[in-house]
């Protein structure tokens, strides 16, 4: 499992769960955190005992944004290489996080915005608790809504026409209008239950096939510019190699005996009511 130094990382069953730990500022970034979170994420790949990640923060905000007090006031004055340099800096986080093939789930427990709400977009599932905020608030201080690849990743989520709302106008939202316009797939009552339903959905992804997992993030991300022909094309070919992976007949084998399959180096997963007893 990776080492980190700026947030909580663990390991259990395939999901490793990344925890942004500065609570007292309701998880704002640092100049650290930005790189050692990216860092993370390439990592990820190179780890086969991660199968599913979770992202979350920890106390009452998942994550506001860049730090005041360690980050924005450090940029006000610099040239625009320094300030060009921070931007790709940022940038390459998201980056990091679609180019991992692990599913990543974000438990958003609290406040999500500026940065904490692209870091949000760029997990492949979103779990809000019932008290969670939105916001892409740079119009407000004076940036553009086009961030860290938000411009990119927003309109494939909810739309152009939200997106650009919320882009535009940098306002808050809640949890009723981001679970409306698609921003998140469930609200549950708190940050508890959001943690608690992130990781049983990672859990249940990390008992999965992996390559093919792993194979659907990849054409997610790389059809978006395709023309339809070029995407069935691809979609042929990505199929044909799962067909050539050992869980696509581990897949056939547990159908024809009757039993929940196990795919290739998942987690043991204990007998529930419907799976037979192991001897």
């Amino acid at each position: 499992m990776i080492q980190t130094r700026t947030f909580a990382s663990e390991l259990a069953a395939g999901v490793a769960t990344l925890t942004l730990d500065r609570p007292q500022r309701l998880n704002a970034l640092t100049f650290e955190v930005y790189a050692e979170l990216a860092e993370a994420f390439e990592q990820l790949d190179r780890h086969d005992d991660v199968r599913a990640v979770v992202i979350t923060g920890r106390g009452r905000g998942f994550c506001s944004g860049g730090d005041q007090d360690d980050i924005i006031k450090h940029l006000l004055g610099k040239d625009t290489p320094a300030l060009l340099a921070f931007t790709r800096m940022t940038g390459r986080l998201i980056a990091a996080m679609r180019r991992c093939r692990r599913p990543i789930v974000a438990a958003v427990n609290g406040v999500a915005v500026g940065a904490g709400a692209v870091i949000a977009c760029a997990s492949d599932l979103r779990i809000a608790a019932a008290d969670a905020k939105f916001g892409f608030i740079f119009p407000p201080v004076g940036l553009s809504g086009a961030d860290m690849g938000i411009t990119y990743l927003l309109p494939r989520i909810v739309g152009l026409g939200h997106a650009s709302e919320l882009l535009f106008f940098g306002d808050k939202i809640d949890d009723e209008t981001a679970y409306r316009i698609g921003l998140v797939n469930r609200v549950v009552p708190d940050g508890a239950a959001a943690l608690e339903l992130a990781r049983a959905w990672a859990a249940r992804l990390a008992r999965g096939p992996a390559f093919a997992h792993a194979m659907t993030k990849q054409m997610i991300e790389s059809e978006h510019a395709m023309a339809l022909g070029e995407a069935i094309e691809a979609e042929a070919q990505a199929q044909a190699l799962c067909m050539q992976h050992p869980d696509f007949a581990e897949a056939h084998a547990a159908f024809k005996e009757k039993r929940q399959p196990r795919f290739r180096g998942a987690p043991e997963q204990p007998p529930g009511p419907s799976d037979p007893k192991k001897p």
